[in-house]
């Protein structure tokens, strides 16, 4: 009995491990699922500026930076649905790219540094929504962080931080975000 144990144990060990694996992606893959589905929310609760929409054509572009699981859902969730009358882009982004053109900017788990330089660049460009998931986005300017509240996706907004860049965020936003830092 201890030999076929002996034999059985590493299969058992690599069947356990690949069981854990297959687990934790379903798992990120419903945590990036359920972040693109409020990017694709957002717009809805959200005030663009006239001048973010040069054009009745100009489509509605959610940019994404530094979380493909994210960009692929949100590829596979906006086929044929539009934001108003706006058809919808994803254009996928790569640290230094510009966001020029981008209404929502999703900067994934990146370096401070990286994050910080993002944003800055994105508040340039006026009506650009920046949404990050870092421990501290808020502080480094995002208007929107994701953070994870009782096991879930939640979201926090910044006031000042969206102010910026011209937009109004709704109070039926608001009143589902886990934490709002007011004005000044």
């Amino acid at each position: 009995m201890d030999a076929l144990t002996a034999r059985l144990r590493p299969a058992l060990l690599g069947a356990a491990l690949t069981m854990l694996s297959c687990m934790a992606q379903a798992q990120q893959a419903s945590e990036a699922a359920v972040k693109a589905a409020f990017l694709y929310k957002f717009p809805g609760y959200i005030e663009w500026p006239a001048e973010s929409f040069p054009t009745t054509e100009t489509p509605f572009v959610i940019g994404v930076v530094g979380a493909d699981e994210v960009a692929v859902e949100l590829e596979k969730l906006v086929p044929g649905r539009a934001i108003g009358a706006r058809r919808i882009a994803i254009r996928r982004l790569r640290e230094g790219d510009s966001p020029r053109g981008v209404h929502i900017l999703f900067i994934g788990r990146l370096d401070a540094a990286a994050t910080r330089t993002l944003v800055r660049t994105a508040h340039a460009h006026l009506g650009t929504l920046t949404v990050t998931e870092s421990e501290r986005g808020l502080e480094m300017g995002a208007a929107i962080n994701f953070v994870a509240y009782e096991d879930r996706v939640a979201f926090e907004v910044s006031l000042d931080n969206a102010e910026r860049t011209g937009l109004r965020i709704s109070s039926r936003m608001l009143a589902v975000a886990r934490r709002v830092v007011p004005r000044g």
